[in-house]
């Protein structure tokens, strides 16, 4: 759930910086992707997140899991998915 609260926090502070022309806002919106997910790899799972190793993939994982949560193929909740 943490992570689909900071890619939406993403993708809303993205769309956000061009509409209201205050693109240094940009600079804040890895921060608030990155940092929820990251509280629920430390806090939560107690495991170190894939993006200080691939921190590509796993931006593009984030938004796979994203776009798969909104469509229905994924759950919010962990024990669902884990069968």
């Amino acid at each position: 759930m943490l992570h689909f609260i900071g890619t939406s926090l993403f993708i809303f502070i993205f769309f956000g910086s061009f509409i209201f022309h205050e693109v240094t806002v940009l600079l804040f919106s890895p921060i608030l992707a990155y940092g929820f997910a990251w509280i629920g790899h430390f806090f939560f799972e107690k495991n170190k997140p894939a993006t200080f190793q691939y921190p590509f993939y796993s931006l593009a994982a984030d938004f796979i899991l994203y776009f798969e949560i909104l469509s229905g193929k994924e759950s919010f909740d962990a024990k669902q998915n884990k069968l």
